[in-house]
């Protein structure tokens, strides 16, 4: 029998992380970190200071919100922009500003295009995605997904910057479980093998999957 390969929700919230903490890591010069916790909770909301979201369809639904203080907005936006050789007399002073909306919104941009890249390698499993958008809040504000999903589930990740500035990932994702069957390392005929690697006895069963799509 082929041996089981499973992942879960939490572990595809796990790629979603690292893909963030990679992006921003490299395009603010600094290092992040966020929870090995992941908390679980009845609702996704955007909250203040600053929230982004963006939505993405295709092998599974999901939204995916980023809420961030004043302070972590304002250092990331600064250390992003700073490390594109923005010199800091030119930069914005205030989380309201455009300059951050429209910052935070092109970095979430570059964190969900990661997180796609690294699905699809590591799971071979492609999404797309709606534009990311940022907005400025006061209160609260509950996101829903128009998608009907029999199993919503929940989640809440905490980060934070190199100064010590806190943001938070919330993300609402289907319960999902993507089932990977690797064969068994067992002997089989020329024949049996030539048939199931569709006649090139050098192709893996990595590259099998890909051509069927999985």
């Amino acid at each position: 029998m082929p041996k089981q390969q499973v992942k879960s929700t939490d572990e595809i919230l796990t790629i979603l992380c690292e893909a963030i903490k990679s992006t921003l890591d490299a395009t603010t010069n600094s290092s992040l970190h966020y929870s090995s916790t992941f908390i679980k909770t009845n609702k996704t909301c955007l909250r203040p200071e600053i929230g982004c979201f963006v939505l993405f369809e295709g092998g599974f639904a999901g939204l995916v919100a980023m809420n961030f203080s004043a302070e972590a907005a304002l250092e990331i936006y600064t250390r992003y922009n700073l490390n594109m050789g923005m010199p800091e007399e030119d930069l914005a002073k205030n989380h309201t500003s455009n300059e951050v909306a429209d910052a935070m919104g092109e970095l979430m941009n570059q964190c969900i295009g990661k997180f796609r890249q690294m699905l699809k390698s590591n799971v071979g499993v492609g999404v797309n995605q709606t534009q990311p958008k940022m907005v400025p809040l006061n209160q609260a504000m509950k996101l829903t997904l128009e998608a009907d999903l029999e199993r919503p589930q929940y989640r809440r990740v905490e980060f934070k910057t190199e100064n010590q500035k806190f943001f938070y990932l919330e993300i609402t994702l289907e319960k999902v479980e993507f089932i990977y069957q690797a064969p068994d390392n067992v002997a089989v005929s020329s024949q049996d093998e030539s048939s199931y690697n569709g006649g090139d006895g050098n192709e893996s069963p990595e590259d099998f999957m890909k051509k069927l799509g999985l």
